[in-house]
């Protein structure tokens, strides 16, 4: 018998990440970007391709989130000004941005989120179109 923990699952580390994060809905989403919110796409580029484009996005693609979005990085973009950012992370269905939020949440970025739904919730609201 080990005294080793059962591995997790990735449903359990998303459960997890979830239980940190307040998640907005898409139809909430504009009204955050009104109040100064970035809304940050992490999808692929070839996914940005076949699905459309998050009206009013930043891209940045998930492998180098954390370094965009922390403002003690080198390598920040200018909206990272202070860890009061509201970062709202999209990806195609709302998973991936949940682990992605979270991960933010590591770096101090309090106010990080992500869209229950991801952009398949979005696009009919910011764009009026499911492509």
């Amino acid at each position: 018998m080990s005294d080793k923990p059962a591995p997790r699952t990735i449903d359990d580390v998303l459960a997890a990440a979830r239980e940190r994060i307040e998640r907005i809905d898409a139809a909430s989403v504009p009204d955050e970007l009104a109040a100064g919110a970035v809304l940050v796409d992490i999808r692929p580029a070839a996914q940005r391709a076949a699905e459309g484009e998050a009206q009013g996005s930043l891209v940045i693609e998930r492998n180098v989130l954390e370094w965009r979005c922390d403002p003690a990085s080198d390598a920040r973009i200018p909206q990272a000004v202070d860890h009061d950012v509201r970062w709202i992370i999209l990806c195609q269905q709302g998973y991936t941005s949940s682990l992605a939020a979270a991960a933010l949440h590591d770096l101090g970025l309090h106010r990080a989120t992500d869209v229950i739904g991801g952009y398949e919730a979005l696009a009919p609201i910011v764009d009026g179109s499911v492509h």
